[in-house]
């Protein structure tokens, strides 16, 4: 049994243990952000086990790794990835990597088969050997290795390089993800595999459960403000709509958020833009998918002046939904629409600048909408039912051809197909 001057040893050198831990920690912290991320996926990096070369064949069954507890666009993204090829008749496993990431609430350690197969990797370029690490070189090993990402800028930021090294292939949600990765890709094959919008599973919910006036025209916009404030543009949507119609409380813009306290100072701007608007509504609460439908259902018009989108999902929910679009016609929507589907905006390139610095990628640019065009459409919309209704039926003829069914059969036919490099 030791002294109690041993035990008082032993209790000195744990306290100097945290002491140094916490100084350690404190340090930690006051580095940069930059350096912080930098400094973790390098680490990463060097210890993620690195796919087999030459690539082997891909082949079932197949492991998608992604954020599906997360309640993120990358989260619904690898949940509709999975959904479809499974309704293309695939076997597919799920591997979680919401916890071990830290992309949400803590949970059990991701689960991968081992062996040969097909090892899709819906996590982005930077994060990518850190999924890989998680996951084990067991699960890794003998796997054809696919990356699949989304960006919203036509130009990759430097440390979307380390995925690169570590996939055989990339896919991307949109052609215009597709052709920002195929800049740095160099003998790696870039392919587009779209998202399946799927039949949406609304909530009976209608315009008085959400306080909204039966007779008003009403536009809608959706967004998180943790996903950029500035890309997602709101004090646009609010610029076009009191240009389309001012103060008139027939014409209702409601501005459909969550994460709000992570929006920062371009938020705030969104606030004041709004105050005492009696015409602009903000519904600042995170609800269930189905009454997000229920939500857009109720609308005349969704409106996204977006600055940039790598795919825009509640775009296409919308034009399923058959609610008219307006929106800035430039980046990933526009794989999905045209002039005959949707009421699009012009628009003239600016640098890409935000808040947390995530889009302010050296010789980046995005779009800045034109306020004028968009409060024209808006008037349009707002003055023809017969417009409105053409384009309500032309929105879900286009996303007829984006089912689960279909778009994991297209992403099948890819898989076994032998892949090209880029030119």
């Amino acid at each position: 049994m030791p002294s109690s001057n041993g035990m008082s040893q032993l209790g000195d050198h744990k306290g100097q243990k945290r002491h140094i831990l916490s100084l350690g920690h404190r340090a930690w912290r006051l580095l940069p952000p930059e350096t912080r991320r930098w400094a973790l996926f390098s680490a990463m990096a060097s210890v993620a086990p690195r796919p087999d070369r030459p690539a082997p064949q891909p082949q079932g069954p197949i492991t998608i790794a992604g954020y599906f507890r997360a309640p993120s666009g990358l989260g619904e993204g690898a949940r509709r990835l999975a959904d479809m090829l499974e309704q293309a008749g695939a076997r597919v496993y799920r591997a979680d990597l919401t916890a071990a990431l830290r992309q949400g609430p803590a949970g059990p350690p991701p689960d991968a088969p081992h062996g040969p197969g097909t090892l899709i990797m819906h996590v982005n370029g930077p994060m990518l050997p850190w999924g890989l690490a998680a996951l084990g070189r067991k699960a890794v090993a003998g796997k054809h290795v696919i990356g699949f990402w989304n960006w919203e800028l036509p130009v990759m930021p430097g440390d979307w390089q380390r995925g690169f090294r570590f996939v055989h292939r990339i896919w991307c949600s949109s052609a215009f993800v597709a052709n920002a990765a195929a800049q740095r890709a160099g003998p790696i094959p870039v392919q587009v595999v779209h998202y399946p919008v799927p039949e949406p599973a609304r909530a009976p919910l209608g315009r008085a459960d959400f306080a909204l006036p039966e007779a008003a025209f009403i536009a809608l916009s959706v967004f998180d403000a943790s996903s950029s404030v500035e890309r997602k543009n709101p004090t646009g949507a609010i610029a076009a709509h009191r240009a389309a119609f001012g103060d008139d409380p027939s014409r209702i813009l409601v501005l459909k958020t969550y994460n709000t306290q992570q929006g920062g100072a371009a938020w705030a701007a969104v606030q004041q833009a709004a105050a005492g608007v009696a015409n602009i509504r903000i519904l600042d609460q995170e609800l269930s998918r189905g009454e997000v439908w229920a939500l857009i259902a109720c609308a005349d018009a969704f409106l996204s002046l977006h600055r940039a989108e790598g795919v825009g999902l509640a775009l296409c929910e919308a034009m399923q939904l058959g609610v008219p679009v307006v929106t800035t016609a430039w980046s990933g929507n526009m794989d999905f629409m045209d002039a005959d589907t949707a009421m699009l905006v012009g628009w003239k390139a600016v640098p890409a600048r935000d808040e947390r610095g995530t889009y302010s990628v050296r010789g980046a640019h995005w779009a800045e909408p034109d306020i004028t065009d968009a409060a024209a459409a808006l008037q349009a919309l707002a003055g023809d039912s017969a417009l409105r209704a053409r384009l309500a039926e032309a929105g879900r003829q286009r996303m007829a051809g984006f089912t689960p069914a279909i778009c994991g059969a297209k992403a099948l036919a890819l898989l076994e197909s032998a892949p090209q490099p880029p030119v």
